[in-house]
């Protein structure tokens, strides 16, 4: 059981909670997903030394950066290309911890988005961890030509 504690936030919702679907190859994206937020967030999923991990969740803080164009990166002396492809990996990987599976893309869809440019990516919506019985933006409603959100933000 403290394995599970240590890695709570790196485990897909629907894992520990079947009213957000079924476990599926989507619950192995979550995760993988998670912890390359954690490597290109510069800073750990959870705090050993709390109690309350769901205190600080971590693409709060990972969404907030991105939305205010602010990355650890910024200290670092990288190429305005590099700095692009960590956009791009950021943002792909918030795609992929969305709260209800349904909502997170197609492995193929994953590889079109970090093959394509960042400017054509939408941004994805925030994730939380709601109960998915509220109204869900669906992953083919993001990439369909007619959205129009204005919740949306294209990143240049």
């Amino acid at each position: 059981m403290s394995k599970e504690r240590e890695t709570i936030g790196y485990i897909a919702p629907e894992v520990f909670s079947r009213a957000f679907g079924g476990v599926s190859s989507k619950s192995d994206v979550y995760s993988y997903d998670m912890l390359i937020l954690e490597m290109t967030g510069g800073r750990k999923n959870y705090d050993t030394g709390g109690s309350h991990t769901t205190e600080m969740y971590f693409p709060d803080w990972i969404y907030k950066d991105l939305e205010q164009g602010n990355t650890h990166l910024n200290s670092l002396a990288i190429s305005e290309e590099q700095n692009d492809m960590m956009k791009k990996i950021t943002m792909v990987s918030l795609w992929c911890i969305q709260t209800n599976p349904s909502d997170r893309p197609p492995m193929s869809k994953v590889i079109e988005m970090l093959q394509g440019p960042l400017h054509s990516m939408s941004y994805p919506p925030k994730p939380v961890l709601l109960s998915p019985k509220g109204p869900s933006l669906q992953m083919s409603d993001m990439f369909s030509s007619n959205f129009n959100d204005s919740n949306s933000i294209m990143i240049e």
